[in-house]
């Protein structure tokens, strides 16, 4: 039997807690949330389930397997760090942390105690995402070049995290999962909120290896929401959707071709292909659900999780980067 504490039990809380009660073997012994009121909800659903404010109830209880920090990013470092040097094994919501030296200092301190270090970088364990990395590695779309990502809803605005930490994250995860790549340079331009002095528009420009041009499109302050990126390949395009209820990826056979005539040296024939367009069947499950399994299993074979913390410091990178260009007029950063 797998123990599990959850800390932090107020948005994404209950999601969490959800999921992993939902895996067959996992004991989640306790919730731990510094608003009492919202403790009072817990046991209302899962009468089995301890609840205090106090993380040190946790820290006692040797009982416990691994602890999952689901509270606002700018606490991850703090607790992550208290329970890693406690002993634990430790799953963080996204983003990991706020910068890249607490990330690196996480990575190292997971490393010497001998823990396992996960993020939840949930998009990853989608069966859409998953999908499209067999595509990709299949080579159907051929070599891709281009990438172009709209993320956008009217808020969730957050006083401790930009738009980039929310948002971007999951795009620079996607792209560091499906290529296994950093970006090599990053510019970002965008609108900054006066009233809460965040981050709250933001258009992210990425160059990676092998040519790939990568533009994130995110905002906190649009009329409607979107989750959707299309992938250019020289050979086919995909369109990923993950508002779409039943046609989340979409294979378009089309391209563009360039053929070049040495007899007209000045000239340079462009030919457009429209082929068919073929829609996989998906399965649908939350990626959350596939993400706690994931969790379970690292904690189970003591083997490091898919997302681990080097794939969290890895993303923490690109957003702080992305947030120093954007404060900086957009100049572009090398990585």
């Amino acid at each position: 039997m797998i123990r599990l504490a959850i800390i932090g039990y107020g948005y994404w809380g209950p999601n969490v807690v959800r999921n992993f009660s939902r895996i067959s073997g996992v004991s989640i012994s306790w919730v731990v949330d510094i608003n009492p009121t919202t403790l009072v909800e817990v046991p209302k659903i899962y009468p089995t389930i301890q609840t205090t404010s106090d993380i040190q109830d946790v820290i006692h209880d040797k009982t416990i397997d691994g602890v999952v920090i689901v509270t606002p990013p700018r606490t991850h470092f703090t607790l992550a760090s208290t329970f890693l040097n406690a002993g634990f094994n430790v799953l963080v919501e996204k983003p990991m942390t706020q910068t890249t030296k607490e990330a690196r200092t996480l990575v190292a301190l997971a490393e010497a105690r001998k823990k396992i270090l996960m993020v939840d970088h949930t998009f990853i364990y989608t069966p859409a995402v998953t999908s499209i990395k067999q595509i990709l590695d299949s080579g159907e779309l051929g070599d891709v070049y281009y990438i172009d990502s709209v993320r956008t809803n009217l808020g969730l605005i957050q006083k401790d995290s930009n738009v980039i930490y929310d948002l971007a994250v999951h795009d620079f995860s996607i792209i560091d999962y499906l290529f296994g790549m950093i970006p090599k340079t990053i510019s970002a331009t965008g609108y900054t909120h006066k009233e809460i002095r965040q981050e709250t528009v933001a258009h992210i420009s990425a160059v990676y290896d092998n040519n790939l041009f990568v533009h994130c499109n995110i905002s906190w302050l649009s009329p409607i929401k979107i989750r959707r990126m299309m992938f250019i390949g020289t050979k086919k395009m995909l369109v990923y959707d993950d508002i779409e209820q039943s046609e989340k990826i979409k294979i378009y056979d089309k391209g563009v071709s360039f053929i070049k005539d040495p007899k007209q040296a000045l000239q340079m024939r462009i030919g457009y292909r429209s082929g068919n367009m073929i829609a996989p069947n998906i399965p649908i499950e939350e990626g959350l659900f596939g993400m706690a399994e994931e969790y379970v299993r690292a904690l189970e074979t003591k083997k490091k999780p898919l997302t681990d913390g080097n794939a969290g410091l890895r993303v923490v990178r690109c957003l702080e980067l992305s947030t120093k260009s954007l404060r900086t007029g957009g100049k572009s950063v090398r990585i």
